[in-house]
């Protein structure tokens, strides 16, 4: 526990180093949420609008703005932001998002986390559960500030995300809802130089940390990061976790951080299995139990088929399929990282435009290519999975599955990536002789029988020679022989993604 007192101290000041400060940590500090009490936060200033409480601590340099400039009418049966109490900073930062109403998962979960429960959430991505535990940690951080000495490498809210790019995400997201609020927020994912991480750990006092298992446990075995002070402590995507190996290394983070009566936690999975039950009650106390059923596992925006191709004619399928009208934003999913990788290579040799996502690629790399891939500089972005979890971009047309995924859900997952903010999108599956088997289980979860067709003989021409292959020159006949859906060119948006608590009890 005397560990602490080697640590690095914000403050150079001689003077904040006092003799109290060499008194025992038990007696110094309280861990976290021990040290607030549960009747003082009661008496909390709660009224909206110009009574809301303001801490000019946690105030970064901003307009004037109030609440007057967000009017949001009251809708039967709908959860406004105005409702929630939320700090004037905060709101004024959902406005900037064009955020008016609470999504589900929102309406139901954010409540019971602003009023300080555990919560369990079982919802989809693409739900908003991301702004629910953002909006709580930081309505908690505003709302409770730390009055003792802070030191360095001590998170106060900690976010636990399977892969980088969803980690990304969620950072992305928080610096957003952190707009016009003073709280430091740091990312750390593997793949990424650990020197600049750590500059940027001790180069301020940090609020929140989004991270991966692995490079968290890289720090926390060097000593550079502590989480006994942590106060929210959020797991999200807790079945891919499972999936994915993660949950040992999961379960020394949560080790590391305060006992479970001492902190508050919040745990989200698209799927409630037995072994995610078992992973609530080790860590949760007497959580509050959040389902949202979709009304279809699927959405209505995406029109699905599969095409019955052999394993020999897939490439040149998917070669034809993306010189048709309206492919203009397409990602194609593949199962294992050589599969994605050979696509790839292949694609780039005609000369398209085109991305590669998966775990071999570094996350630097992976970074760079998302975000061309966002702006439109890339056509194609071919990813598997666990790279590919992540993406949250608007305006992609079509999703390609060139091999159907094993698991169900990822099926949902891919096709989810497009057909996002009410627009239509296109999902295509190629079902060959080595993987059609799959095809059953995937319809089962669906709960319909997907439209099964042969494609057309011209979506199967041979291919050109790549030597000679200018992707200017395809379909200058001006034919579309595509496919499921005849689509108008759109221009790719660039809205920000909507996915994005407080202890008041």
């Amino acid at each position: 526990m005397i560990g602490r007192f080697f640590r690095k101290k914000k403050t150079s000041d001689s003077n904040s180093q006092s003799t109290a400060s060499l008194t025992k940590k038990s007696d110094q500090i309280p861990s976290a949420k021990a040290s607030v009490n549960s009747n003082a936060r009661d008496a909390v200033n709660r009224q909206v609008g110009s009574n809301q409480k303001q801490r000019t601590s946690h105030s970064k340099q901003k307009p004037n703005w109030s609440l007057a400039q967000f009017q949001v009418p009251e809708e039967p049966g709908k959860l406004r932001f105005h409702d929630l109490e939320l700090p004037l900073d905060l709101l004024h930062a959902i406005a900037d998002l064009g955020f008016q109403y609470c999504s589900p998962i929102q309406a139901l979960a954010l409540p019971q986390a602003l009023d300080g429960y555990d919560v369990v959430g079982k919802a989809q991505t693409g739900t908003g559960k991301t702004a629910a535990f953002l909006i709580a940690i930081i309505t908690d951080l505003i709302e409770n500030p730390v009055e003792h000495e802070r030191y360095l490498g001590e998170p106060r809210a900690l976010i636990i995300a399977p892969t980088r790019e969803l980690v990304i995400q969620i950072a992305k997201d928080a610096k957003q809802l952190t707009k016009y609020i003073d709280l430091g927020l740091l990312t750390l994912v593997g793949g990424m130089d650990y020197g600049k991480q750590l500059n940027d750990l001790n180069s301020k006092l940090v609020d929140i940390v989004v991270a991966t298992p692995g490079r968290l446990m890289d720090f926390q075995s060097r000593g550079d990061i502590h989480l006994d002070q942590i106060e929210v402590l959020v797991i999200d995507e807790a079945d891919r976790m499972l999936d994915m190996g993660f949950i040992p290394q999961v379960r020394r983070i949560v080790r590391c951080t305060p006992r479970k009566t001492h902190r508050q936690t919040l745990l989200f999975s698209a799927t409630f299995t037995p072994e995610v039950i078992e992973l609530t009650e080790q860590w949760t106390k007497d959580p509050k139990i959040i389902e949202i059923e979709p009304e279809q596992v699927a959405s209505n925006n995406v029109e699905q088929v599969v095409y019955l191709v052999s394993t020999a004619d897939k490439f040149k399928l998917l070669f034809n399929l993306i010189q048709q009208d309206g492919c203009e934003s397409i990602i194609v999913f593949a199962n294992r990282r050589d599969e994605a990788r050979r696509l790839q290579e292949k694609l780039s040799n005609y000369g398209i435009r085109c991305g590669l996502l998966s775990g071999e690629v570094a996350q630097n790399k992976r970074v760079r290519t998302l975000e061309n891939f966002r702006a439109g500089k890339f056509q194609i972005m071919v990813a598997t999975d666990v790279a590919g979890r992540g993406i949250h971009i608007d305006g992609i047309s079509h999703v390609i599955n060139f091999t159907l995924p094993e698991d169900p859900e990822d099926y949902v997952h891919r096709i989810g990536r497009t057909g996002r903010a009410g627009a239509k999108g296109t999902s295509v599956s190629f079902a060959c002789e080595d993987d059609s088997f799959l095809l059953p289980d995937i319809e089962n979860l669906l709960g319909e029988r997907l439209p099964c067709v042969q494609p057309d003989p011209a979506l199967l021409s041979e291919l050109p020679d790549p030597q000679n292959y200018k992707p200017e020159q395809a379909n200058q006949n001006g034919e579309n022989v595509h496919s499921p859906t005849s689509q108008k060119k759109r221009p790719r948006k660039n809205r920000p993604s909507p996915d994005n608590k407080n202890k008041r009890r």
